[in-house]
């Protein structure tokens, strides 16, 4: 903190496979700042984003949480990418208690995160948990006629976590997965995953679920494809739709295949071309007005940004959140006002139509989630998942543009 400014550290993935994530949630953050920045700050103080780049990977991420702590002195740390990573932070959180160093807003629907013990109020959440949208996911593939689930997931807490909610929610209906496969964190779209398909194909599965990143659950799909199977395939929302679709959309033009029907997206935000939504306007007015440049020093591989996104919008929703929060600060900003100030917070109107628990603890954010297609170059809602599979998709684009 120095002056009008208050400065919070943002560790993510600016660099590698998951880079997508990392630049995408930093683009919609920083709009978010810059759009409160024009009109004379949150509560008068001018919000300013410090960056470090952790690739993805626990290790550094708990190095640059130290560093944020120690060297710079944030005033919170924001916005955090991924469950490995955010996983290693949590206990240097309860180790700077005493500092009341607050983690908000990351990007992982982790129920570590949602079920920390009494008392520790050190984590705000923004997204449904990995339960809820797993929970969500099967149901909506049981009501739509799929049955036989299996599902592909990162080897590591993340994928782990995503696999024992629909493992969960499966059970539920007295069914059990068909089949799995795991793959290691940090795969690229040009890895190979030729065996792992036939691992889930071994179940002879209608729908397939994927935990991962974009880059691996994009190579799968094409690997899936190019197998032969024609079954429907979801990804949650850490999956970054936007870049998955992208990287299909690429993959396609090269070998003349469609891989994004029968591809369901489910997400923790509604769609951003939802014009009907407060949030969804302001998102895009923003991005359209926002200077946003990539941190050179972070980004040493070429990464193309997305105009709009969903992780976008998610990091968007994220900083207008801390926005509200400072200004209910008050004019001595410290931590452990705002700490208190997001006590306060337990029925926020964010501009989705629904309120939104913010409070550290016991707050879990945002608890719905949606599924969409990408159909004529653009994603749609869809509120059933009968008659995805196979073919081209029909859906009706709630609020999009032609």
């Amino acid at each position: 903190m120095a002056g009008g400014e208050l400065v919070f550290g943002m560790s993510a993935a600016f660099s590698g496979p998951a880079r997508g994530l990392g630049m995408e949630y930093h683009r919609g953050l920083s709009a978010a700042f810059e759009h409160v920045n024009a009109r004379g700050g949150a509560g008068g103080w001018r919000l300013k984003l410090a960056l470090r780049d952790d690739a993805y990977d626990p290790a550094t991420a708990m190095r640059n949480t130290i560093a944020f702590v120690e060297q710079d002195r944030v005033f919170a740390l924001l916005g955090y990418v991924g469950t490995p990573t955010t996983a290693r932070v949590l206990p240097l959180l309860k180790h700077y208690e005493a500092r009341s160093v607050l983690l908000l807003f990351p990007l992982t629907g982790a129920d570590m995160l949602r079920e920390l013990p009494p008392g520790h109020t050190c984590v705000c959440n923004l997204r449904a948990s990995y339960l809820e949208e797993t929970r969500n996911l099967v149901n909506a593939l049981v009501a739509g006629g799929y049955r036989r689930v299996a599902v592909f997931h990162q080897a590591d807490v993340y994928g782990r976590n995503g696999w024992d909610g629909v493992r969960r929610a499966l059970g539920a209906y007295r069914l059990t997965m068909v089949s799995e496969a795991t793959y290691r964190r940090g795969a690229s779209f040009e890895q190979d995953f030729r065996r792992e398909v036939a691992l889930i194909l071994s179940g002879q599965p209608d729908a397939i679920v994927t935990v991962g990143t974009a880059p691996a659950c994009a190579a799968f799909v094409r690997d899936a494809r190019a197998a032969g199977y024609t079954g429907l395939v979801s990804t949650l929302s850490f999956a970054d739709a936007d870049n998955l679709a992208k990287l299909l959309q690429g993959h396609a033009r090269k070998s003349g295949r469609d891989y994004l029907s029968g591809l369901v997206f489910s997400q923790v935000v509604p769609s951003y071309e939802d014009e009907s939504l407060p949030a969804a306007r302001a998102y895009r007015q923003a991005m359209e007005s926002a200077r946003l440049s990539r941190p050179p020093q972070l980004v040493p591989d070429e990464y193309v940004p997305q105009r709009l996104s969903f992780v976008g919008f998610e990091g968007f929703l994220a900083g207008m959140a801390l926005a509200e929060a400072v200004e209910r600060m008050g004019p001595e900003p410290s931590r452990d006002r705002l700490r208190q100030a997001l006590m306060t917070m337990k029925a926020v109107d964010l501009g989705l139509g629904e309120p939104a628990d913010l409070r550290p603890g016991p707050g879990q954010g945002l608890r719905r989630t949606y599924l969409t297609v990408f159909s004529n170059g653009r994603f749609g809602g869809v509120d059933s998942l009968r008659g995805v599979k196979g073919g081209a998709p029909s859906f009706a684009a709630k609020g999009a543009r032609p």
